[in-house]
């Protein structure tokens, strides 16, 4: 069973070669379960209904940077792997794109970002891939910038696939450390296959126990369908609010054409009056 797991074969920059990157993106299954995780971190985050600024840690090509553009969020995306933010940055996605290595700190400004979210990214961290690489000194290194880079409120959802009970105590001990509250959320907890594990992490209520928020509470049922089913209510939710618009509007377009100039891309088109028109329909 270890031998599948990824972190097992080889370090995520090296594992998640162009190849790999092609085949994570591309297979429809893997979007559809990335998708679900994504909106079930959404709602453990509990979000206000203004835009927020997120940060996406261990982006990849921006499966679930999708989800936040949905919900109305802007993001920030940060991967070790080359080839993931490649393919991120040929489909063209909204998030702005970083790599990084989350073992050696979260290098953003102190109180950045109003939330964090990451799927199938930490367990990662507890492994040794080089010689110099000791798992709990990055893992506290990690969850020590990343608290900084939180505005304090702010909360951080990890899903994540730990091999053991060792690898969830080694994480949330590194996470307390750093100065968070919370803790593990866990869904279908008596399903083999269902089982999600969800850290939950909230900044700046460390020694007020009083004013913490409390943990949410883990899913029960039969599994999968029952997040499809929240995710897709969610949406249905927020299209009756009008909060949710069609992602080809004038002003997506005109902020898609701006973020493209300021990094730097050539033959942007100008803004005209026709700018994001819809065309009629000739036959």
């Amino acid at each position: 069973m270890s031998a599948s797991r990824p972190e097992h074969i080889a370090p995520p920059e090296i594992f998640y070669n162009e190849t790999e990157a092609g085949k994570y993106t591309d297979n429809s299954r893997i979007t559809a379960i990335q998708y679900d995780m994504t909106q079930r971190a959404l709602e453990l985050m509990c979000l206000p209904e203004e835009p927020q600024l997120l940060l996406d840690i261990g982006c990849g090509s921006g499966l679930s940077g999708e989800c936040l553009d949905e919900q109305g969020h802007h993001w920030v995306g940060m991967d070790v792997s080359p080839a993931m933010l490649a393919v991120a940055s040929d489909r063209d996605v909204e998030g702005d794109l970083f790599l990084q290595d989350i073992g050696q700190g979260v290098g953003y400004r102190p109180g950045s970002f109003d939330g964090a979210i990451s799927i199938s990214v930490i367990q990662w961290l507890c492994n040794a891939d080089k010689s110099h690489h000791v798992p709990k000194k990055r893992l506290l290194r990690f969850f020590s910038t990343l608290y900084t880079a939180l505005a304090r409120g702010a909360r951080a959802v990890f899903q994540f696939y730990p091999e053991g009970p060792q690898q969830v105590e080694m994480i949330m001990a590194a996470a307390m450390r750093a100065g968070f509250t919370g803790g593990l959320v866990v869904d279908y907890p008596n399903s083999s296959k269902a089982k999600k594990y969800f850290l939950c992490l909230f900044a700046g209520y460390a020694g007020n126990q009083r004013a913490t928020p409390e943990l949410p509470k883990g899913l029960d049922g039969d599994g999968p369908q029952s997040v499809e089913y929240a995710g897709k209510r969610q949406r249905e939710d927020r299209k009756r609010k009008g909060k949710l618009v069609s992602a080809k509007g004038k002003d997506w377009v005109l902020h898609k054409k701006e973020l493209n100039r300021m990094r730097g891309k050539a033959h942007v088109p100008v803004d005209t009056k026709y700018t994001a028109r819809k065309r009629k329909i000739r036959f």
